[in-house]
């Protein structure tokens, strides 16, 4: 009698507590509804009062013509590639530089940890005119790789990550695999990596939604428009036609649209790792 009393007496708890969660889904998801139903409107609608969601009129002819006014394709393949390198190349470094701060015991081997970790306070608006610099001096401005190479070596957030979930790995099963004859470079790549598939599928969703947003950096080093990935294109396509705010929104929502595939496929692996990042200490 009791637990049922107390289920009932949860029920509207319960209920405020998904109305809030939905008002906040709502206002999360407003802007892009909004964006895509813009992206079908006529242009005197949408700045009409008062404002409707809905297109009295669906003008489907503005995705060809944000189509054709710039190189949405070559954006789409410069941006996939350049964000799927970083991934895989970032995934690797950092399971392996994960590894060596978990497992190896080296002088100063906690120092260093905190020092890496130190470098994710700094702003990156400070590190920009160096890093300029340093591409300068490779000659990579102007190319990917002044994108690729030091998102892809570098990752704190990704060693951190993967550092927590490595201690919590049983250590039997590395000595049991040590007195087998198995090296370090053996364990590493026959039980850890195997036991790192969900840190590493999270991460990896991460790290590819960030390079595909990135707007910043190619922004700095990149200069011919054949090199410009979808968020310049956006930005470029602003500047050019900044009246026509209906082709704008549908090239907004063309770029938006992998990252929502994305999210509605790998919504579990988001969630799992937000959770991750601080379940283990």
């Amino acid at each position: 009698m009791n637990t049922n009393h107390n289920a009932l007496g949860l029920r509207p708890a319960r209920i405020v507590l998904n109305l809030f969660l939905a008002i906040g889904a709502l206002a999360m998801a407003g802007p892009f509804i909004w964006m895509m139903f813009s992206s079908f409107k006529p242009l005197g609608e949408i700045f009409a009062q008062p404002p409707k969601l809905l297109p009295q009129e669906w003008h489907f002819d503005n995705y060809p013509r944000a189509l054709a006014a710039a190189d949405f394709g070559r954006g789409f393949f410069n941006s996939f590639y350049i964000a799927a390198t970083v991934t895989l190349v970032s995934l690797l470094t950092s399971a392996m530089a994960a590894y060596a701060f978990a497992r190896l015991r080296f002088f100063g081997r906690n120092s260093l940890f905190m020092a890496f970790l130190a470098t994710m306070m700094v702003p990156m608006q400070l590190t920009v005119i160096p890093l300029y610099l340093v591409m300068g001096w490779l000659h990579w401005v102007d190319t990917h790789l002044a994108l690729i190479v030091p998102a892809a070596l570098f990752n704190a957030f990704g060693v951190f990550l993967l550092r927590q979930y490595i201690r919590g790995i049983p250590l039997e099963l590395e000595e049991a695999a040590a007195i087998d004859g198995a090296g370090r470079v053996r364990i590493f790549l026959t039980i850890i990596l195997p036991l790192l598939r969900t840190p590493m599928t999270a991460l990896g969703i991460f790290v590819f939604l960030g390079q595909w947003n990135s707007f910043f950096h190619p922004l700095i080093f990149l200069n011919s428009d054949d090199k410009f990935t979808i968020p310049l294109l956006v930005n470029q396509f602003k500047g050019q036609y900044g009246s026509d705010w209906t082709s704008l929104m549908a090239a907004a929502t063309l770029a938006a649209a992998p990252l929502l595939l994305i999210f509605v496929i790998a919504q579990r692996q988001i969630v799992e790792g937000i959770a991750l990042s601080g379940s283990k200490t």
